[in-house]
């Protein structure tokens, strides 16, 4: 588990865990799609039992299942292989024009557990035109699952305060962080090795073909950009309509990543500050700094003294940071914040904190856990990239950090420590992401995100040789299905007609 959650954690939703229906006969044969190179996108005769796969689909409740075969190691196509889970909301037309795949990001969220989430912020247009095609990236869920260990070790694992004042203990986070890749190998094996973002963009090739598409229409959100963008820059040829939202720059190192976040979610914290203070009952008192200043004061105080919340579980200063975080992702949740820091500021009680840190790490009230993301977000955080773990440079990237971000800084430093260890070696990124030759990518951002800072979103745009911005000028993160109707119309158009808006355009 990383020493800081918040790293990297670009998940759509926060707060929202959605039941999935079990998946029963009947079965449903997909139409075989062509096996020729210009639809399967492959004349390697090794891969062509990937592309030219028919799937099998079953009936799971409103939707079809299926799973899709890959190779364990996409350069050894002849060696194991392992599955990728798909659910499908046929197009409500009863006509697709073809497949929108979709993913939430993460990295490690179960899009196939988050189907009816999709279709309620997809628009009714789109939903018509297209066969809503969720996916579970590998190590992800239902996809052959990173596994790592039980429920009450990652309790503990989310509740831990490392202590990064001394050698010593930077030592035994990373020791400790170590400890828990070796599980992850122990009960994952080879697979461990191969949950790197770029693998899973050659799975979504398969997928396409799969699903008889010449081209890649795609919905993906925040860590779902940077999958996009990955598979846009293997695939360029193969891209239809690409829209990335909450869009990260994969060119980013850890340090940028690191100060971008705390940059962003102390901006974001701001502004639910002002809003907080302008209503009738909000517990932090004074002007904006004041009121930040208090939130800075109680982490301290929880530090030093773990707050009860009339249960077994005491909420952690790690505990009560995810608490903070995860309401800031959209405004709409701001007043569950204020609820959570009236109980600890005024009366001592975490329990809310605690609520909402569990619906972020998708913790249930019987102690099980929805999904496998936490442990999935660790491996393939660490396979994509492995940050500097020496002390003094990250005392000084920290030291950074905590000038942009004074009241929540220190959750995003020494985040080199989760991954020195780790059992497996990285793969890394791709050399360019330029996508040369790719039709027009939508990336959309938004002015006030706070886990993915619209600034990344700019970067991104300017990176793919074809990409469109489209700015939302707002809070929270993400925008299209939750900012309003000039987002919402500009990203139909572009999903319904592949024309993007003017370049420039803000809503």
């Amino acid at each position: 588990m990383p020493t800081h959650p918040a790293l990297r954690r670009c998940a759509l939703v926060a707060l929202v865990v959605l039941g999935l229906t079990g998946c029963v006969a009947p079965k449903h044969q997909a139409s075989s799609p062509s096996s020729d190179a210009s639809t399967s996108g492959t004349s390697d005769p090794s891969l062509a039992r990937f592309y030219d796969q028919v799937l099998e689909w079953t009936t799971c409740g409103d939707e079809q299942c299926a799973d899709a075969t890959v190779p364990l190691a996409w350069d050894d196509p002849d060696g194991e292989t392992i599955t990728v889970a798909l659910r499908r909301a046929p197009a409500s037309s009863g006509s697709p024009v073809g497949s929108l795949l979709v993913n939430p990001g993460g990295p490690g969220r179960s899009a196939v557990d988050n189907v009816s989430f999709f279709r309620q912020i997809v628009s009714r247009e789109v939903l018509a035109a297209y066969d809503l095609v969720a996916f579970d990236p590998r190590g992800v869920q239902h996809s052959s699952p990173v596994t790592c260990v039980d429920p009450p070790e990652l309790d503990a694992l989310t509740a831990w305060v490392p202590d990064f004042t001394t050698d010593e203990g930077i030592a035994d986070a990373i020791a400790r962080n170590g400890e828990f890749g070796q599980a992850c190998l122990d009960r994952t094996g080879p697979l461990l090795g191969h949950v790197d973002t770029a693998s899973a963009a050659r799975d979504m090739d398969v997928l396409r073909a799969a699903l008889g598409d010449e081209a890649l229409t795609y919905l993906g959100y925040s860590y779902g950009s940077e999958l996009g963008a990955t598979y846009a820059a293997l695939f360029p040829e193969r891209v239809g309509r690409l829209v990335l939202d909450g869009a990260l720059d994969p060119t980013l190192d850890s340090g940028e990543v690191a100060a971008g976040q705390a940059a962003g979610f102390e901006g974001a914290l701001r502004a639910y500050v002002t809003d907080c203070q302008a209503g009738p009952s909000c517990p932090l008192e004074g002007d904006v700094d004041e009121g930040l200043a208090q939130i800075g004061e109680m982490f301290d105080r929880i530090r030093a003294n773990p707050l009860p919340t009339g249960s077994d579980r005491e909420v952690t200063v790690a505990l009560a940071f995810s608490g903070v975080a995860a309401p800031l992702y959209t405004q709409s949740s701001w007043p569950l914040l204020t609820q959570a820091l009236t109980g600890a500021i005024e009366r001592g009680d975490g329990s809310v904190l605690l609520q909402l840190s569990d619906g972020y790490y998708g913790r249930q009230a019987d102690g099980t856990y929805s999904s496998n993301q936490n442990e999935a977000f660790s491996s393939i955080l660490c396979l994509d990239e492995r940050p500097s773990a020496d002390p003094e440079q990250m005392r000084a990237d920290a030291a950074d950090v905590q000038e942009v971000a004074p009241t929540v800084g220190e959750f995003f430093s020494y985040g080199g420590a989760a991954c020195a260890a780790w059992p497996v070696p990285s793969v890394g990124g791709l050399p360019s992401y330029e996508a040369q030759g790719a039709a027009p990518i939508l990336v959309v951002g938004t002015t006030n995100d706070p886990a993915t800072p619209y600034a990344w979103a700019e970067r991104l745009a300017d990176l793919l040789s074809s990409a469109v911005l489209l700015t939302f000028e707002g809070e929270g993160h993400t925008a299209y299905g939750r900012s309003n109707q000039c987002i919402k119309g500009a990203v139909d158009t572009y999903l319904l007609t592949g024309t993007p808006p003017a370049e420039g355009t803000r809503c």
